[in-house]
């Protein structure tokens, strides 16, 4: 599925954000209304590595640079406290990694890896915004 959507195929689409030689940064795809939670970010290896611990060290420090630049952004284009953080990818050929935001104003009893739903619903326009303010994070990672 990660192949297809690199190469502009298959149902996951997102808006790409951007790429540095080894990681691509999405922002995650429509709901099934067409809308979009605002501040969800994937980043994905490019070649088959399907696990963290299957980056070379290379890649590693590059995701590492990527992370953070990528989280000071979200939070100041957010306005969010938090940016949290989750790779989970069981079963994907590619490293993938969740960056998203959790909005300043929500409760504590909503459990962390919730808190994408707490993001606003917002067109694809509303994305390409964020997805250009976030742009300038990747500017001399790699």
């Amino acid at each position: 599925m990660i192949c297809a959507k690199h190469r502009g195929e298959g149902p996951l689409e997102g808006e790409l954000v951007g790429q540095t030689p080894w990681l691509s940064v999405w922002h995650a795809p429509a709901e099934a209304d067409g809308r979009t939670r605002l501040g969800h970010l994937i980043v994905e290896s490019d070649q088959h590595a399907p696990h963290l611990a299957d980056l070379t060290e290379d890649e590693a420090t590059e995701l590492g640079r990527l992370r953070t630049r990528l989280a000071s952004s979200l939070r100041e284009a957010t306005g969010a406290d938090f940016v949290l953080a989750a790779v989970i990818g069981l079963g994907i050929a590619h490293f993938h990694e969740h960056i998203y935001a959790r909005p300043t104003r929500e409760p504590n009893d909503v459990a962390w890896h919730d808190s994408d739903q707490l993001l606003p619903l917002v067109d694809d326009e509303a994305v390409r915004g964020l997805a250009e303010r976030l742009r300038g994070a990747l500017q001399g990672i790699a």
